[in-house]
């Protein structure tokens, strides 16, 4: 079995703490995903990380790989080291001269010495020994079958989607058959970067006859080229040419749900505020949160001689200041 080394394919020191764990995979991932990144080899390499971090970020998974290299499932899967794996007694679990060696039943030979320890199999139950991870075998008793293992994932939204809701058909490549499965994803309206929306039974396969575990989608949004979400508000900002601001007047404003008309006040300065309730981030209970427009002042690049003219003569004839302190 050729040895894969996961803390490599990561990027990852053997000794990084499982939050560097994460964030490595996590910058990997959107990186290689198959969705953004096109290039020859990508798709084999988000595979392949999926792989690694499958195993490291549990820590028992984890200390199994340490221990026991590209064999850890099957050391896992029975209960101690795998075949030809030397020990801490110095001989596998075929036992000296091949013999195996059993720690259930009537006490003999070595099994009598981890009766001692874990108590003998008595009274018609039956207990058998595992291997732990510090390679003393521990007692277990059958336990029922177990659900997989939940797994998160992240899904990127624009603004609009996140507010309106609805439905998005999204690819998953399950880390250990390689496959790729086309999930419907219901998004409810509203949701908020953070938030998590979970597919029961979508997420790590389940030992027989158990369930497949969740598959938790973690809400990211993209950059707007307009909007900026703050709690349930929203915020924008509106150019005004210098005679806009200073006479007044009507101007439309972008929202979420169409233009709308807005009345600005005469002598508006840069940095002022117009609130449009209603017509923000969709907030909880029903409700929805305001737009603010933030005025910002816009003088054209060049000027026509006329346009010079005239602002030469309000100039000379204004009072205004700018830069007078009250």
């Amino acid at each position: 079995m050729d040895y894969k080394d996961y803390y490599k394919a990561l990027g990852v020191a053997k000794k990084a703490s499982q939050d560097e764990i994460q964030k490595a995979y996590r910058k990997l991932a959107r990186k290689l995903h198959p969705d953004v990144n096109k290039s020859d080899g990508a798709e084999a390499r988000f595979k392949e990380i999926n792989e690694a971090y499958e195993v490291l970020k549990d820590t028992k998974k984890r200390s199994h790989y340490d221990r026991f290299g590209s064999a850890w499932q099957q050391a896992q899967t029975s209960g101690g080291p795998p075949p030809g794996f030397e020990d801490i007694f110095g001989f596998g679990m075929g036992g000296p001269g091949g013999a195996r060696v059993e720690f259930s039943g009537a006490p003999s030979g070595f099994s009598s010495f981890f009766d001692m320890l874990f108590g003998a199999a008595g009274g018609g139950g039956q207990q058998q020994a595992t291997w732990s991870t510090s390679g003393w075998p521990e007692a277990q008793t059958a336990r029922a079958p177990s659900r997989g293992q939940d797994r998160e994932a992240q899904i990127r939204l624009t603004l609009e989607e996140a507010a309106r809701g609805g439905s998005r058909e999204i690819q998953m490549t399950d880390p250990e058959t390689g496959q790729t499965r086309k999930l419907r994803v219901k998004i409810p309206a509203g949701v908020r970067p953070g938030q998590r929306i979970r597919l029961a039974d979508q997420g790590g396969p389940a030992p027989p006859g158990g369930k497949r575990g969740s598959l938790y989608l973690k809400i990211e949004l993209l950059p707007h080229p307009r909007y900026r979400l703050e709690g349930s508000d929203l915020m924008t900002t509106l150019p005004l040419s210098p005679w806009e601001a200073a006479l007044g007047g009507k101007v439309t404003v972008d929202t979420l749900e169409g233009e709308r008309t807005v009345r600005i006040p005469p002598g508006s300065s840069s940095g002022r505020k117009i609130r449009l309730r209603g017509l923000g981030f969709p907030a909880s209970g029903g409700a929805q949160g305001d737009l603010y427009a933030e005025l910002k002042i816009v003088v054209p690049e060049a000027l026509t001689d006329r346009e010079k003219q005239l602002f030469s003569e309000l100039a000379e004839e204004s009072p205004f200041e700018a830069r007078r302190s009250d």
